[in-house]
């Protein structure tokens, strides 16, 4: 597999969704790659990376045969289509389906991303609570969209993992570090019991377990990160 990838070397940091829904995709086609990862992207970031994302400046990026690809959605587009015969295909070969599973996966990056701004920026109980409901509104939708388009198979692909899945996927350790810092059960049986499973099935499949981020790291590095913002606030107010 490493013969077929070519040079590839991904621009990522470990606790970035976006970074792992990368990782996802290279783990699911088995693909060989070098992973550069991104420290202290928040005060020095690399040349590098200022090199090959000079527009937003930030991972993940694919540089594959010095050629830089940037955005997480994009980057998977890219990997099926230049590497199409090497392991499963991720998006759907129709054109309409191909269009839904975009859809769908802009409506997680919009929708359960923004909400979880909210849930861990929010300066207020009141922002928090309602960062809390949105995520509980998309997790409600997503749920009716799986029950839709998987017919009763396993993953929002079907049978195997797609675009989708792999969309949300990028997500699933974020839900179990969100889960044990404020006690939010995201995808709850009792209330959406299709993700529920999915989440199961999905975070036991080896491809997904070589690239999963530790979650008790994650947790850390938020508590960390709340720290700092506090600190900051408080040094502002003084």
């Amino acid at each position: 597999m490493a013969g077929q990838s070519g040079d590839l070397k991904l621009l990522s940091s470990f606790a970035s969704p976006f970074s792992l829904r990368v990782k996802l995709a290279l783990s699911f086609k088995g693909l060989s790659y070098e992973n550069l990862e991104q420290k202290e992207l928040h005060t020095n970031k690399s040349e590098l990376l200022l090199k090959s994302n000079p527009v937003h400046k930030k991972v993940p990026v694919l540089i594959h045969d010095g050629k830089p690809v940037c955005e997480s959605m994009i980057i998977i587009q890219y990997i099926d289509e230049a590497f199409a015969g090497v392991g499963p295909s991720l998006l759907p070969s129709d054109p309409y389906e191909r269009a839904v599973a975009r859809f769908w996966a802009a409506y997680i990056d919009e929708k359960l991303f923004s909400s979880w701004m909210m849930v861990f920026k929010g300066k207020t109980d009141e922002e928090k609570a309602e960062g809390t409901k949105q995520s509980f509104a998309v997790a409600a939708t997503l749920e009716g969209q799986l029950r839709e388009c998987s017919k009763g198979k396993p993953f929002f692909g079907g049978d195997s993992v797609g675009y989708v899945d792999v969309a949300l996927g990028g997500f699933v350790a974020w839900v179990h570090a969100i889960e044990k810092l404020y006690g939010l059960k995201l995808f709850d049986a009792a209330n959406t019991p299709l993700l529920a499973a999915w989440l199961d099935r999905f975070c036991a499949l080896d491809a997904a377990k070589a690239v999963m981020p530790e979650v008790d790291k994650l947790v850390e590095l938020a508590k960390m990160r709340q720290a700092q913002a506090a600190a900051a606030a408080e040094a502002q107010g003084n």
